[in-house]
């Protein structure tokens, strides 16, 4: 007989990390069931399943064991909400905040001044403020237009909390090559944005 869900759960907040995995691995199907309904309104199938595992992945992060409904019940939810979300998402241009990317312009926390003095809002300067989300939207058109898709999508599942090594589970790459890419694209976000220092100052 098969662990139950919730005795997985709580090896994985004991610190078993490669548990993740196994969740994973039981609940891909119904990823793709999803995947395969959801078709139908006109996304990407790829995409969604994307979409589901990045919803499964949340779910397993985010299960409160004794306290939500079963972990099947959550998971569900979860694949299905991000799914919807990336239906409705579709053909909308989506950016990330400036601010999410503050702590991926530098590990050690260096750059978040430089990203501060950029878009901090002044309450007194109403013009201030305007350029300051000029700011924030250059930006965003800079990381659509100059990183790779393989870079924006490493970048975007780490916001969401994902390590490296499962951004690349999520992306059926090797986890060399997802660290890669998030190396280059906090490279190239902390060039910009030192740039857009020097230029200011």
């Amino acid at each position: 007989m098969s662990e139950s869900d919730d005795s997985l759960i709580l090896r994985l907040r004991d610190g078993e990390e490669n548990i993740t995995d196994v969740i994973l691995n039981r609940y891909k199907d119904l990823v793709r069931f999803k995947a395969a309904s959801m078709y139908l309104l006109g996304a990407d199938r790829e995409d969604l399943i994307q979409e589901g595992m990045i919803g499964l992945f949340k779910a397993i992060r985010d299960y409160d064991v004794g306290r939500d409904a079963s972990f099947a019940t959550f998971a569900e939810l979860c694949v299905s909400r991000q799914m919807y979300s990336a239906v409705e998402a579709s053909g909308r241009k989506k950016h990330m905040p400036l601010n999410s990317y503050i702590s991926l312009y530098s590990e050690d926390g260096e750059g978040e001044s430089a990203v501060q003095d950029l878009t901090a809002p002044s309450r007194d300067d109403p013009e201030k403020h305007f350029f300051d989300r000029e700011s924030e939207r250059e930006l965003a058109e800079w990381i659509e237009r100059e990183l790779s898709p393989l870079e924006k999508q490493v970048l975007d599942l780490t916001i969401i909390g994902m390590s490296a090594a499962e951004a690349a589970r999520i992306l059926n790459r090797s986890e060399k090559s997802a660290d890669n890419a998030l190396q280059r694209a906090r490279g190239k976000i902390r060039r910009f944005l030192e740039e857009k220092k020097r230029k200011k100052e």
